[in-house]
């Protein structure tokens, strides 16, 4: 196991470094994704459209596909990142998304002493690991 600590807080007991891994592979076609996201939500006021949908991010994040150069980073992507992380690799411990799961996903968040609580980060995760349910298809 690789422990990894932020001053956000750390990995939950099952985080390895595969799991590091493929976040840092994953990780700019999310931040595409989420900054495409935002346009898509805001009716084009907030974000930039990428003309980026959920295949493409798919695609970049396993590396099938190159991830093109983005103009300026979103500044909120910092914001969510930890959740986006956290639902990423939980894809790849879990099978699938149930109460159970939840609950124990609920579990480990709160094990990785993230100052921000389960719901206010629970959607967020739930994007990541769907994301990553469809990369991996």
């Amino acid at each position: 196991m690789q422990t990894h600590t932020t001053t956000e807080g750390r990995d939950p007991s099952w985080w390895t470094k595969e799991h590091t891994s493929g976040w840092n592979k994953a990780r700019d076609a999310f931040m595409r994704d989420w900054e495409q996201t935002k346009s898509d939500l805001s009716g084009g006021r907030a974000g930039r459209d990428l003309n980026q949908d959920a295949s493409d991010t798919a695609k970049q994040a396993v590396g099938k596909e190159a991830i093109p150069p983005r103009n300026v980073p979103n500044p909120q992507f910092s914001k969510y990142e930890p959740a986006l992380r956290f639902g990423y690799g939980a894809r790849s411990q879990y099978s699938r998304w149930d109460d159970d799961t939840e609950r124990q996903l609920s579990r480990d968040w709160s094990s990785t002493g993230h100052p921000s609580k389960w719901e206010e980060v629970k959607a967020y995760v739930k994007h990541a690991w769907d994301k990553a349910t469809n990369s991996s298809s």
